[in-house]
């Protein structure tokens, strides 16, 4: 073996029906400067075997989606990802995904490539956005060989740009959703927090449109601008 051999990483194996199916895989498409209604937007939610971004894996994905101003409840999606060397740790305690459930699990390839084709070339909206996106990215990487490039906006960062006068320090989700008076359903579930995600963004967007930010582009250089003045503040 070569040493260039040795040094490349290596591709995940795929079947025939895989690797068709990764080529027919739509590319992102950029922010645009249409409405926010106009968007089609993928929520989405991870649970993981922890919280380390190396090492960690993928267990379950949740996503909804957000299309025409609402939660169109005929677009969900839900997996549970076969993993065979999972040995159950203190995460279990939160999202319940016990031996059995894994076991029971899909092929991580064939799930992964079932969530790019539900999220097709829309933007992503998540909780703690940062987290999902790295985890996913490993995940689709290390399963498929696929480099996630779709843009990902934060709701836990598109909370306090749009209600400057709130005072949550550290809030998590359950901090914003109580603060909107919305009823979350069983957290720590995929699903359940990618809907209730969907339901605060909703919220947020309308917020956003009453203070003229009204496309998803115009959102993400608002964005931007706030973690630039944030990281200032914080004098980083």
């Amino acid at each position: 073996m070569s040493l260039f051999a040795w040094l490349r990483p290596s591709q995940p194996a795929l079947d025939a029906a895989q690797q068709q199916r990764l080529a027919q895989l739509p590319g992102p498409a950029p922010l645009q400067d249409h409405t926010l209604r106009a968007q089609r937007w993928v929520v989405l939610d991870l649970e993981t075997t922890g919280l380390n971004l190396n090492r960690d894996q993928v267990l379950s994905i949740g996503a909804v989606v957000i299309e025409d101003g609402a939660i169109d409840f005929s677009q969900q999606f839900e997996r549970t990802l076969h993993r065979h060397d999972h040995k159950p740790g203190p995460s279990v305690l939160i999202h319940g995904l016990g031996p059995s459930a894994i076991a029971a699990g899909c092929v991580p390839a064939d799930a992964l490539l079932d969530l790019m084709a539900f999220i097709g070339d829309s933007p992503l909206l998540a909780f703690h956005a940062g987290f999902d996106q790295r985890m996913l990215s490993r995940a689709l990487k290390d399963s498929l060989g696929y480099r996630l490039q779709h843009p990902f906006i934060d709701v836990a960062e598109l909370a306090p740009l749009l209600n400057p006068d709130v005072v949550l320090r550290d809030a998590g989700l359950d901090d914003w959703t109580a603060h909107f008076g919305l009823q979350a359903g069983e957290r720590h579930h995929a699903s359940a927090d990618a809907q209730v995600t969907a339901e605060l963004a909703l919220i947020l967007f309308s917020q956003a449109r009453r203070q003229h930010i009204d496309s998803p582009l115009l959102l993400e250089h608002r964005l931007q601008g706030w973690r630039r003045r944030r990281q200032h503040s914080h004098g980083f």
